[in-house]
């Protein structure tokens, strides 16, 4: 309880995985979905308590996880296509669409 009254934040931003940070190795397109996850949607999303992790883009294809709360809501799906999709497919005409991956340790409870 101490922790809690004493104001810090619960998580830092040295704990948030760097997935949507640009690399000298991403191309102009992927550096531009990685921007608008970091600036527009991860933050839109974490206060839901979810997250949204990078995975790849492939074949016009963005490929994210979805973490904390979006795992287990019924909406995610309406999230990921609805919401995610169209942002990232107005800003960005290469990509054609938004694909879920799932790890596969968290799915079989072996987190």
């Amino acid at each position: 309880m101490d922790f809690f009254a004493s104001g810090l934040p619960v998580v830092t931003s040295e704990d948030l995985p760097s997935d949507t940070a640009p690399s000298e190795e991403d191309d102009e397109v992927v550096a531009i979905i990685k921007e608008l996850l970091d600036t527009r949607i991860r933050p839109t999303v974490q206060e839901d308590g979810g997250d949204v992790i990078y995975k790849g883009f492939e074949n016009g294809i963005v490929k994210l996880m979805l973490q904390g709360s979006c795992t287990s809501c019924p909406s995610s799906i309406i999230t990921l296509k609805s919401g995610i999709e169209n942002m990232l497919q107005f800003y960005v005409p290469e990509v054609e669409g938004v694909e879920q991956v799932v790890d596969e340790e968290n799915e079989n409870g072996l987190l």
